[in-house]
């Protein structure tokens, strides 16, 4: 027996009913020989890791876009809480942590430079919009290994795809736009409860707001502090989640939710977040930068072509430019769009 056939046997033995088994997949977009080490899951979460999209994370920011402090999130540390807030769910639960963490992982590996500035700034300009949980699938799927993909699991690709809630509910009515996994739906609230977080603290670290802002309420059920706040999310979630009485449509039959004592101190602090930090001048001005910075960058890059296949040569050019142009700038690392931006637009120094 192969190690990996050891480890689909202990995944009968003690995950969940609703976990959901890696011997049982539903496959990749091209068949592969399994690994005799690694389970399909721990397959994928490898793939991801070693990616070049995944190391490019480290230089893409959160929310703070151009940081003076050295602790503040970037897109790969915020990566990283999410798995490990979507293990200890997991284990929790008994549900498989390999594919939690493939997913989690993989989630933002689409996201463009400046945070979410780059995000608006291509869905205005990109035929039939832009988002980011489209272009992580489109990255595992397409861009990485030179156009063949990382040939990631049906489950994997299905939770990155379905991760995301926008300013929308976690869980929406009806279902619809759910990962097909209860691990990926553990990835959606991993992903709030991270943010939830961080982004306040990054907010107290930099002088934005102070705790004593933070409103009563989620003092009161949440606690003060960083850790309190996560501990106490995962538990509501946790107790809140149960067996789906109305056929188990989506999320591998569990019916996700939170406690609605702690679900309404979610809610008001994610409110106070985005008056009180995502449009701060501070922050929102920088915002505003990014956002004019990395249009002139598309438009240039439209009017160019030559240009585009100079820095990415003949990978791509199947697609149309536009297709090509959105790749290029939701490829880029903040750092990489500020010196581009500088060697095109700014005048260099002479004499």
């Amino acid at each position: 027996m192969t190690v990996r056939a050891e480890i689909e046997e202990r995944e009968k033995a003690h995950l969940s009913p609703f976990a959901t088994l890696s011997s049982r997949s539903r496959g990749r977009l091209r068949p592969e020989e399994p690994c005799r080490l690694r389970s399909a899951f721990q397959r994928d979460r490898d793939r991801i890791v070693y990616s070049k999209a995944f190391r490019r994370l480290k230089h893409k920011t959160q929310v703070f876009l151009t940081p003076t402090r050295d602790h503040c999130r970037t897109r790969l540390t915020h990566t990283l809480e999410v798995a490990e807030i979507g293990r200890t769910i997991a284990r929790a639960m008994r549900l498989n942590e390999d594919l939690v963490e493939a997913v989690a992982l993989g989630h933002d590996l689409g996201h463009t430079p400046f945070g979410h500035a780059g995000e608006a700034v291509l869905n205005e300009l990109v035929s039939g919009g832009f988002s980011h949980y489209r272009q992580s699938l489109r990255v595992v799927d397409v861009l990485e290994e030179g156009g063949r993909g990382l040939n990631l699991t049906f489950e994997v690709r299905d939770g990155i795809r379905n991760h995301s809630k926008g300013y929308g509910e976690v869980i929406p009515e009806g279902r619809r736009g759910l990962p097909c996994t209860a691990e990926g739906c553990v990835v959606r609230y991993a992903d709030i409860i991270a943010y939830l977080s961080h982004d306040l603290d990054d907010a107290i670290r930099s002088g934005i707001v102070s705790e004593d802002d933070v409103p009563d309420l989620c003092h009161r059920v949440m606690g003060r502090s960083h850790s309190q706040r996560i501990m106490t999310m995962v538990e509501a979630v946790i107790e809140a989640t149960a067996p789906d009485g109305d056929g188990g449509k989506g999320c591998g039959g569990l019916a996700f939710g939170v406690t609605p004592r702690v679900g309404e101190a979610m809610r008001l602090l994610r409110e106070f977040l985005f008056h009180n930090v995502y449009r701060a001048p501070v922050v929102h001005n920088e915002f505003l930068k990014a956002s004019r910075m990395l249009r002139e960058l598309f438009l240039y890059c439209m009017d160019n072509p030559d240009f585009v296949d100079s820095e990415m040569g003949d990978f791509g050019k199947s697609v149309s430019l536009e297709r090509r142009v959105c790749d290029f700038i939701a490829s880029m690392t903040d750092s990489y769009a500020r010196n581009l931006y500088q060697k095109l637009f700014l005048p260099e120094k002479t004499g």
